[in-house]
């Protein structure tokens, strides 16, 4: 079913597992980081480590594996491991391009909410076509508190100069979807192979679930 814009003037879009088919890297560095150090894989590991960011992420990981390590380090480590496959190899999730010039040709405002960095995900969207179709990008380290709540969602909503009533927030993860809904945001949840777990819960709580882009023509 076609999405009804109303009187929406701003989309706010997540970038990993949301535009970005990328969430299998992380998987994959997170896996690599704990086997050199000699750490299986807890099985709730990977859900809680997509709600940080890298200093956030490297922070809990510390703590929850008694590392005698430093957090900015490990930050460090993460973002080598990941931007040869943010520069050379991450794609759009089918249909998200499309989906983003239409959105833009018809007069919404496209911007960033994320945890990851600029330094990581540009070249990426620059390499898929899509960077310069956003108004602006907003990142988790700067607000307060992390995507559990909104405030990275109202940064972007302010950076874009429209009011929450008229933002739509596309999401993949339960604790994202549970920040913008706090905020008052309408949320449209995008299906993801990591978040499945989480899919009931989410499609609980979110306006619209989606499988793929493609719904929304």
């Amino acid at each position: 079913m076609k999405l009804d814009l109303g009187n929406y003037r701003c989309a706010i879009f997540d970038l990993d597992g949301t535009l970005l088919d990328s969430t299998w890297v992380w998987e994959k560095i997170d896996i690599d980081f704990l086997a050199k150090r000699g750490i299986a894989v807890p099985a709730d590991y990977m859900q809680e480590i997509r709600n940080h960011n890298f200093i956030t992420g490297s922070k809990y990981v510390i703590e929850r594996f008694h590392l005698n390590e430093n957090a900015e380090d490990i930050a460090a480590e993460w973002h080598e491991m990941a931007q040869e496959q943010y520069d050379n190899v991450i794609t759009l999730k089918p249909g998200a391009g499309a989906f983003l010039r239409k959105l833009k040709a018809q007069g919404m405002k496209l911007t960033v909410a994320t945890s990851s960095t600029h330094t990581l995900f540009e070249k990426c969207l620059k390499r898929n076509g899509i960077y310069d179709l956003f108004d602006s990008f907003t990142e988790t380290h700067e607000v307060e508190r992390g995507k559990g709540y909104p405030d990275v969602y109202e940064l972007a909503a302010l950076r874009c100069q429209t009011d929450t009533a008229h933002c739509i927030v596309f999401e993949d993860i339960l604790k994202a979807v549970q920040g913008a809904k706090k905020g008052g945001f309408y949320t449209v949840a995008v299906y993801d192979a990591a978040s499945a777990q989480e899919q009931e819960e989410i499609k609980k709580l979110c306006d619209r679930y989606i499988y793929g882009y493609e719904e929304l023509e």
